[in-house]
């Protein structure tokens, strides 16, 4: 395999690690957690849901033939929770926009990655523009598990290694040559 298709492989199955990573630790909170902001002007998760998902839904929609930042996002809606934006509601935008992400990250080839794409007019080769792409949904990815950690209490369950656990898990991946 090349480097291109290394490199589109990698991308892709971070990209849908983080996906879950989020989805497993929304799951973990009631809709008071969703909701709960945690100070003044602060983002909850909700707002970070809906402002993912209208940024992956823009940046993503017509990646190669379009400018990123689409006439029809209102960015600073996003962070404003509004009488439409029920649980199911915004959750339903989540799954659209990661869906649109995943799918144009799937049909990218080795050759789009010579290519340039515009965001907010400014021209990007297609891996910077994939680059920044996943790492702005690692950089909220890692917002949403914070606060669910915070709102899930001690019902939480933990996401990778359980603390303490390190040694257990090494000697396990060991014992199946993983490590």
């Amino acid at each position: 395999m090349d480097f291109a298709e290394s490199y589109l492989q990698d991308v892709r199955e971070l990209a849908a690690y983080y996906k879950r990573l989020a989805d497993d630790a929304i799951a973990q909170v009631d809709d008071a957690g969703f909701f709960a902001l945690p100070g003044d002007g602060e983002n909850s998760i909700a707002l970070v849901v809906k402002h993912m998902a209208g940024n992956l839904r823009s940046r993503w929609t017509d990646f190669l033939t379009t400018d990123g930042e689409k006439p029809d996002r209102l960015r600073d809606a996003e962070f404003e929770v509004e009488g439409a934006d029920t649980r199911e509601a915004l959750l339903a935008a989540w799954e659209r926009g990661w869906s649109t992400f995943l799918g144009t990250l799937s049909a990218l080839t080795p050759e789009d990655l010579g290519r340039t794409v515009l965001i907010r007019g400014e021209p990007y080769g297609v891996t910077r523009a994939v680059n920044r792409g996943v790492a702005h949904a690692c950089y909220h990815v890692g917002q949403i598990v914070l606060l669910a950690r915070h709102y899930a209490g001690p019902q939480w369950r933990t996401l990778s290694i359980p603390r303490g656990q390190s040694a257990t898990f090494d000697a396990e991946a060991a014992r199946y040559g993983h490590r």
